[in-house]
């Protein structure tokens, strides 16, 4: 009776565990990332520009629920430039005087608004799928950067002998090559104010960057403070040594 009940354990838990490791998609090449190893730091420039391709593209299907329009700030926009995109979108506050709730234009202090009410909406507008919040994307996805990289620029035509759902498209990179997000980008889908040339694989590199940061905005700091403590632990080894050498310098 053991060795039955052990035995459908397992063939229950080969038969969870089969369809996800089928699915698994083709590891994703590594790019070249300029927050990548302990000197690592963004590019303030390129977090811009891929705000530019969030706030024009991405933000049309997907929510980044955890970040405030005030943390832009960090971007180097200016006040007003915060003030002016948060403003855009229309936030539900209240309850008033007469205990009513109403709309106002978001706020710095807001987070991002989401671009469907709730889930439901969003799935109806998407053919039954649900375009996932990007607030930690990059840090949800085996792969992080590469992965979400790989899946922007992985877009195809299926090969022949791929028979494709309907309303669905071939991306290299995804799990099973079947997804329900069209092509999201382009050449030239937007114009960047520094002048850099807008091919598909920029404006994918610049929203992964925009995106590695929203899931992880401290990086910079963390970075900084991790170089700072190595020299402090270099000059007090070095102290202890000299100290070690004047102290038994007379033991032979």
């Amino acid at each position: 009776m053991r060795k039955f009940i052990l035995s459908t354990v397992a063939a229950a838990l080969v038969a969870a565990v089969s369809p996800v490791l089928a699915e698994e998609g083709p590891e994703p090449a590594h790019q070249s990332w300029s927050w990548v190893g302990i000197f690592g730091q963004y590019d303030k420039p390129q977090l811009r520009r891929g705000l530019q391709v969030y706030h024009d593209i991405c933000s049309n299907c997907h929510s980044l629920k955890l970040v405030a329009y005030r943390n832009l700030a960090y971007l180097g926009l200016s006040e007003d430039e915060i003030k002016d995109m948060a403003a855009e979108k229309q936030v539900q506050d209240g309850p008033n005087d007469q205990g009513d709730m109403y709309q106002r234009p978001a706020r710095p202090s807001d987070y991002f608004v989401p671009p469907f009410p709730n889930e439901p909406a969003a799935r109806v507008a998407n053919n039954g799928a649900l375009p996932p919040d990007l607030s930690l994307i990059t840090k949800a996805r085996a792969g992080g950067a590469d992965y979400i990289y790989a899946i922007l620029t992985g877009f195809a035509d299926a090969p022949a002998d791929v028979t494709m759902a309907d309303g669905m498209n071939y991306n290299t990179a995804f799990p099973g090559h079947q997804i329900a997000m069209p092509p999201p980008i382009s050449d030239d889908q937007v114009t960047y104010a520094d002048g850099t040339k807008a091919t598909k694989e920029q404006i994918a590199k610049d929203a992964v960057a925009f995106l590695n940061w929203a899931a992880e905005p401290e990086l910079d700091l963390r970075h900084n403070l991790g170089l700072k403590v190595l020299g402090f632990l270099f000059v007090l080894t070095v102290m202890f040594y000299a100290l070690k050498r004047k102290i038994w310098a007379d033991v032979h």
